[in-house]
């Protein structure tokens, strides 16, 4: 999978999981800088699973201590 390809299934899973709309999810991981880190951290990430990685960006975007 490609780095691409991973940020938008993680936007699009992200979305469906809170039920908000892709763009708003989007938004969301840009103005956290969680996008960023998935590009940066792509070949840490890419292989885990996908409700570890909801988990994830709920803890990341509520700012708790990862």
């Amino acid at each position: 999978m490609s780095k691409t390809s991973f940020i938008t299934f993680s936007t699009e899973f992200y979305a469906e999981h809170k039920r908000i709309s892709a763009p708003e999810a989007y938004q969301l991981f840009k103005t956290s800088g969680l996008l960023d880190m998935l590009y940066n951290d792509y070949q840490d990430l890419h292989g885990m699973s996908w409700e570890y990685l909801m988990q994830m960006y709920d803890e990341y975007l509520a700012g708790e201590p990862k």
